[in-house]
């Protein structure tokens, strides 16, 4: 969530500043503002709202200068009002901040006591001012971030810009994400590697603890104690290119129309056609040795996690755990040495499921990272890195990436079952065979979405909507609802369909539609006795299988989503996408901001 950019340019840098806002639009804000050095002054233009507002605001009053810095706020501490939006600024500095400022109640009666007056209702401003401070008793920028960052609580990326400084950014990070870019004589600061793409594709990351004095020259990097030390620079993958909406009317939509390519670019990092065989990248531990697997992931990740479970125990039969990010290390629970613990997450910089991974490695877990970033922290910190290969996801609900993390969780299951003897070369070779028909059969749900948007239209009304599932059904019937949730606005509830009976049936009438997900499968008849509870109680049954399952109610189904009769392992991964579609339709038909809808940020970085 958030979003920071700085840049130290060769000419005028407010359009730059904007620019690099648009591209960080994707991690969810609801307020935005720039500041510049002009003459050796701060000046800042700030508006609530969408960047739209910003650009409107500098249109009427424009601000020069070459350096400056930027921000997308999402609110944590003050309403996302103008005043209370980034940059937070004195006469002497101007701050931006993502995260959490945890003991800036106590810094704010310090400072108050010694005479400084507070403006916002911001954590953030009792940053600036701390740093004003310690201007005000004669330390240098240098000096005064030092000073100001050992007396920090908290989780945070800053970035600070000062008057009479007109070839200086300094930058800090302490658990949430933060990169410097290098250009010909100029300089950039970004929250991650996209926002710097058309800048810069030379990228170093901050690593826990460092700061960074930036100037158009030169970079001088500390860590946490303030020791000098280097980072690597990399020639980042993230292309300025790759997140056009194109012909599409959302991202979101884009996204999901991208699944089959995605899905097969993932596939072919770890699936030998030839052999139907799969390889992972090789690993510091040995996958026969394991006996347990913690699987740690947040949200629509989370989901993703739930389904691997099902397929870790019924194919690789390995005992598997399956944590909320958020809940796990507060449990402190036990992690016995010869485990694996696997993180999910597209961004990479989830606070929740980065902070369990350093609990994890302090357990003397082996670490696995199935992230879409190969530069995010997550990545970093993990014995293993398995790449989803989803590009950009800018929506903020999560489609493409929830599907490839699925196929890349497919493979782990295989390599393991295979490792462990669960399954032979036959049996790998089926399953691998299945996973690379997946492709295929999902551009034809994409090709035959019409009837979808029918669905949507019938439920657009609706109050509340229950999905059901069974087996790795009742994630996909989790997801359902949340996609749903998320985006249109709309009360709904996902359940195990068999837990339906203990409770949610009771609100179950004419009024409220009901979701079924019932793909193939040794639970399919199970599935099916559940419609008939639903249909005897006059609810409105939209079920989602093959031709063959939809056949079973025929007339008496209100609406059949047909997908592909697919071998029932692979199911998640097509099953996934009609719930996609069918939020992302009735969403546009309730007119609600699709791609960022309100209250949401696409990476969440503070807990």
């Amino acid at each position: 969530m958030c979003g920071i950019i700085g840049i130290i340019a060769k000419g005028e840098v407010a359009p730059g500043l904007l620019e690099g806002l648009r591209r960080l639009a994707y991690r969810g804000y609801d307020s935005a503002g720039i500041a510049t050095l002009l003459d050796g002054r701060i000046l800042c233009r700030r508006a609530e709202g969408k960047l739209d507002n910003l650009e409107e605001r500098l249109f009427r009053e424009p601000l020069s200068g070459a350096i400056g810095i930027g921000h997308t706020r999402w609110a944590t501490h003050g309403l996302p009002i103008e005043r209370n939006a980034h940059p937070i600024a004195t006469e002497r500095v101007a701050v931006v901040h993502n995260g959490i400022i945890e003991n800036f109640q106590a810094l704010r009666a310090e400072l108050l006591d010694a005479g400084y007056a507070f403006r916002t209702d911001t954590d953030t401003e009792a940053v600036a001012i701390l740093a004003t401070r310690f201007l005000d008793e004669g330390l240098s920028a240098q000096q005064a971030v030092e000073r100001t960052l050992q007396r920090l609580e908290g989780a945070f990326a800053l970035a600070f810009l000062f008057a009479g400084e007109s070839d200086l950014l300094i930058c800090a990070r302490r658990g949430s994400p933060l990169a410097i870019g290098y250009g010909e004589g100029e300089m950039f600061i970004g929250s991650d590697a996209l926002a710097l793409a058309p800048l810069t594709r030379r990228i170093t990351h901050l690593e826990e603890g460092d700061w960074a004095s930036v100037r158009s020259s030169a970079v001088a990097i500390f860590d946490q104690e303030g020791r000098a030390v280097t980072r690597p620079i990399e020639e980042t993958s993230a292309s300025g290119a790759l997140i056009g909406k194109g012909n599409y009317r959302h991202f979101m939509l884009k996204e999901i129309f991208e699944q089959p390519a995605v899905i097969g670019d993932t596939l072919g990092a770890f699936v030998n056609p030839a052999s139907r065989s799969v390889a992972l990248p090789e690993l510091p531990f040995s996958l026969a040795s394991l006996e347990r697997i913690a699987l740690i992931a947040c949200g629509t990740s989370f989901h993703a996690a739930l389904i691997a479970k099902y397929w870790l125990e019924r194919v690789a039969r390995v005992s598997v755990e399956v944590d909320i990010a958020s809940e796990f290390r507060y449990r402190s629970p036990s992690m016995p040495k010869g485990g694996a613990a696997i993180f999910i997450s597209q961004s990479g910089e989830t606070a929740d499921t980065l902070a369990a991974l350093r609990y994890a490695k302090m357990k003397g877990q082996d670490t696995i990272a199935v992230v879409n970033r190969s530069e995010s922290a997550i990545a970093r910190e993990a014995d293993v890195v398995l790449p989803i290969l989803a590009g950009p996801e800018i929506g903020v609900a999560s489609t493409k990436a929830f599907t490839t993390e699925l196929a890349v969780l497919a493979c782990f299951t295989l390599a393991l079952a295979r490792a462990k003897g669960a399954i032979d070369g036959a049996r790998e070779a089926a399953f691998a065979g299945s996973l690379t028909e997946v492709p295929s059969r999902a551009s034809e749900i994409l090709n035959d979405g019409g009837r979808i948007e029918e669905v949507a239209a019938a439920i657009a009304g609706a109050r509340d909507v229950l999905y059901l599932g069974r087996g790795t059904a009742y994630p996909l019937a989790l997801e359902g609802a949340l996609k749903l949730k998320e985006i249109s606005y709309i009360h709904a509830e996902g359940y195990a369909a068999g837990e339906m009976k203990h409770g949610p049936i009771a609100l179950i009438d004419e009024s409220v539609p009901v979701i079924l997900i019932a793909p193939p499968g040794e639970l399919f008849e199970k599935t099916l006795a559940n419609a008939e509870e639903v249909l005897a109680r006059g609810g409105r049954l939209v079920m989602i299988s093959d031709e063959e399952g939809l056949l079973r109610l025929g007339s008496r189904l209100h609406f059949g989503i047909p997908v592909p009769r697919c071998d029932p392992f692979v199911a998640p991964l097509l099953y996934a996408i009609p719930v996609q579609l069918l939020a992302y339709h009735v969403a546009v038909l309730k007119g609600t901001d699709v791609d960022q809808p309100r209250n949401l940020a696409k990476s969440v970085t503070v807990e």
